[in-house]
């Protein structure tokens, strides 16, 4: 017997079957949480924003009516981002290099170096383009499901995306 897809269960949870958003916590949380940590870097609110996905997600559970589960999710998760970022953005400096080098322990000075720089260059970069990025060649997310979750086509997504990258690659370059 094959495992049930998200959709299917999703379904089964709007019908009432709590039991099922077991399956779909185990298959998502990891991503959502990493979703989250490659925007926040905090561990802390990380978990804070996964759980408050899940609780949305129990709470809409009527307003799903069908399509692709993950973009579904994804889009309550940038919700939920979008509020926490709005909150935040004025009270609080949004990313620090110290938060993205402690979790680089293990790596070698230089690649702390380039990672950190790395770090710099996309924390130059607005919300909405470091958030298309983070979905799509961090989180692997295709352009079809980003353009679901954004409301806009694929193609303005791809386009986006790239010249997102090549901005990232000159700034990245010119500032080495």
């Amino acid at each position: 017997m094959s495992k049930p897809t998200d959709e299917e269960l999703m379904q089964s949870v709007s019908k009432g079957n709590l039991d099922a958003m077991t399956f779909i916590f185990e298959r998502h949380h990891r991503h959502i949480y990493n979703f989250f940590f490659q925007m926040v870097r905090d561990a802390d609110v990380c978990e804070d924003l996964t759980q408050n996905v899940f609780y949305k997600v129990i709470k809409y559970k009527h307003s799903y009516k069908g399509g692709k589960f993950v973009s579904w999710i994804f889009k309550i998760a940038r919700n939920i981002f979008s509020d926490y970022y709005q909150k935040q953005k004025k009270t609080i400096p949004f990313e620090t290099i110290e938060n993205v080098t402690e979790y680089e322990n293990e790596e070698s000075s230089n690649q702390k170096e380039e990672l950190m720089h790395l770090s710099v260059v996309l924390d130059g970069l607005s919300i909405e383009d470091k958030e298309l990025v983070v979905m799509n060649k961090i989180r692997g997310i295709k352009y079809e499901q980003i353009a679901e979750i954004t409301g806009s086509t694929s193609g303005a997504v791809k386009t986006k995306v790239h010249r997102i990258i090549k901005k990232i690659r000159t700034n990245y370059f010119e500032t080495i």
